[in-house]
C-alpha cells in the first residue's frame, strides 16, 4: 500500500490518506513528505505534520468524525472513513438506551462549552468507559481540552494509518 501511495499522483495520494486523518492540509503536507520508506517513518511524518497545523486545520479533521453513539458525521465524510468510525465505535453502539441518552446530553454539554464534538480515541473503550472520560474532560479549561482533543485524534490517526496500509 505504501509503496503505491508513495507514487500516486498529488491529488489522488491526498485523497486516499485523508480518511485516516479528515483534514485536507494535513493530507496534502503528508504528500509533500514522500516517498516514506516504512510504517514508522508514515507515523512519524503523521505526528509531526498533525502537530504542526493550525486550530482551523484541527477542526476539520474533529468535523470529520461522527458524534460517540451516533453514525454521521457534522460534514460529509469519506466512506473508508465512516466505516473506520463504526468499528472504533462497535463497543459503545452497544450502549443500553439510557447510557446513549447521557452520551447524547454530554455530546451537547461538551459542543456548547468548547464549540466542537468530542473526540475521545473509542477504540476498545465500552459506553461507559467513554462517558466517564467525557464527564472528566467537561472540567478542563478549553486551552488544556484543546490539547487533549488533539491527542485523542492523533491515536485516532495511528489507528486509521495502520489499518489503512493493511488493506
Amino acid at each position: 500500500m505504501l509503496t503505491r501511495w508513495n507514487h500516486l499522483p498529488a491529488d489522488e495520494a491526498a485523497h486516499e490518506i485523508l480518511p485516516c486523518c479528515g483534514s485536507t492540509a494535513w493530507a496534502q503536507r503528508m504528500v509533500t513528505r514522500r516517498p516514506l520508506a516504512d510504517a514508522m517513518s508514515l507515523l512519524a511524518a503523521s505526528d509531526e505534520t498533525w502537530r504542526s497545523l493550525d486550530d482551523a486545520a484541527w477542526d476539520e479533521a474533529f468535523r470529520s468524525h461522527p458524534r460517540i453513539g451516533e453514525t454521521r458525521t457534522a460534514q460529509p465524510s469519506h466512506a473508508r472513513s465512516a466505516a473506520w468510525s463504526a468499528l472504533e465505535q462497535q463497543k459503545a453502539a452497544l450502549a443500553g438506551d439510557i447510557i446513549k441518552v447521557e452520551l447524547a446530553e454530554g455530546n451537547s454539554e461538551y459542543e456548547r462549552r468548547f464549540n466542537r464534538i468530542f473526540i475521545v480515541c473509542a477504540s476498545g473503550k465500552t459506553a461507559p468507559e467513554i462517558l466517564e472520560i467525557l464527564r472528566r474532560r467537561l472540567q478542563n479549561d478549553p486551552e488544556v481540552e484543546l490539547r487533549e482533543a488533539v491527542e485523542q485524534q492523533r491515536q485516532i490517526m495511528h489507528l486509521r494509518i495502520k489499518r489503512w496500509l493493511g488493506e
